[in-house]
């Protein structure tokens, strides 16, 4: 009797068990962070209405809105510039080239580190050339698209490479631009046969493309398996395309490059020119980039920094400006832009443009 009761009592016990209501086990507080409101607007929860907030920062300007150019040293070389944006259309570069006071600017056709390729109309060819009339801009130059390596010995990489520098040829022609400057690729195998590929796919692109524009391949640092870090490499480079697609073909040579690949331009400034006039040519020369290194002398890497702030110093570059040999080179920087798109261009090019003897 004794087990049928404790079996009773039991029964009884889950089944008020069951009938009581189940009370739900305490909640950790939660460890999430409070959402942030943002960086520079307060919300009115009653209203919705967006007020300024004081004590938060305010967004950065846009990148043009900017007071007006105001005076600039007289200068009277070759054309002098900057790398200027072309978001929005390539008719909006030549206006913004003018509120730094540039007579050469350098632009991109398309997104630089993609692969899409867009076409450009003939409207849009008019547009832009309109514009360019309108500015003070003498001399303009594409620059073509990061991705390209026509020295891969990836037949893959390096069909698409042709293809995608054969379409910035066609939009630098319709454009009517006078240059593009172009990287020379990377062997990753064997450095002659990447030249020869290299050379091969130039010759390619130019016979498919016939036009104004001149191909200027740009010297490099000299980094990893690059081609193009020497004069003679350049020389060979240009050697191996047909004398008949050769005059079509140039020279850029970049300050920070020049100097991160052994030219040392602070030391022996006279001798690096007459050392390239000597194997390429000074007539070859069709663009200069202006930038200073933030690596030393001979690191053989590319990493430009602003004219007097980098490892070169702005006493090369005085010399660039009043050099006669160079007085047929059109001279553009890549500078680092800081918050805006304007002001460390109108630094810089009033500072090379005083460096004029004329100013001294």
């Amino acid at each position: 009797m004794a087990k049928k009761k404790v079996v009773k009592q039991g029964a009884a016990k889950k089944k008020a068990l069951k009938r009581s209501p189940k009370k739900s086990p305490a909640r950790a507080p939660s460890k999430r962070a409070p959402k942030k409101k943002s960086a520079s607007f307060r919300v009115n929860r009653r209203s919705k209405s967006v007020k300024p907030d004081a004590s938060r920062p305010i967004s950065k300007a846009k990148p043009y809105d900017v007071a007006p150019l105001g005076a600039m040293p007289p200068y009277a070389g070759p054309p002098l510039g900057a790398h200027i944006s072309t978001a929005g259309g390539a008719a909006a570069a030549p206006p913004r080239a003018d509120l730094i006071g540039a007579t050469a600017m350098q632009i991109f056709t398309k997104t630089p580190n993609q692969w899409k390729e867009p076409s450009i109309t003939a409207d849009e060819a008019v547009v832009f050339r309109t514009a360019l009339a309108a500015s003070g801009v003498k001399f303009t130059t594409s620059h073509d698209s990061y991705l390209i390596n026509l020295a891969s010995p990836d037949p893959a990489i390096r069909d698409r490479s042709i293809d995608s520098f054969s379409r910035e040829i066609e939009r630098c022609n319709i454009l009517h631009l006078d240059a593009l400057v172009s990287h020379p690729g990377n062997f990753i195998d064997d450095r002659a046969s990447g030249i020869a590929r290299n050379a091969d796919g130039i010759t390619q692109a130019l016979e498919t493309h016939p036009g104004p524009t001149r191909l200027l391949m740009e010297g490099t640092a000299g980094q990893g398996t690059v081609i193009g870090s020497s004069f003679e490499e350049l020389a060979d480079l240009l050697n191996q395309v047909p004398a008949a697609l050769r005059a079509r073909i140039g020279i850029c040579l970049d300050t920070c490059h020049l100097y991160s690949a052994g030219y040392d331009l602070v030391n022996d400034f006279a001798g690096v020119w007459t050392r390239f006039d000597d194997i390429l040519g000074l007539d070859r020369l069709g663009c200069l980039h202006l930038n200073d290194s933030k690596t030393p002398f001979g690191s053989h890497k590319d990493r430009h920094e602003l004219i007097g702030d980098g490892s070169i110093g702005t006493g090369p570059f005085a010399k660039i400006i009043n050099e006669p040999r160079l007085g047929h080179v059109a001279k553009v920087l890549e500078t680092p832009k800081g918050d805006d798109m304007v002001t460390n261009d109108r630094r810089m090019l009033r500072m090379l443009r005083g460096f004029a003897d004329a100013n001294a």
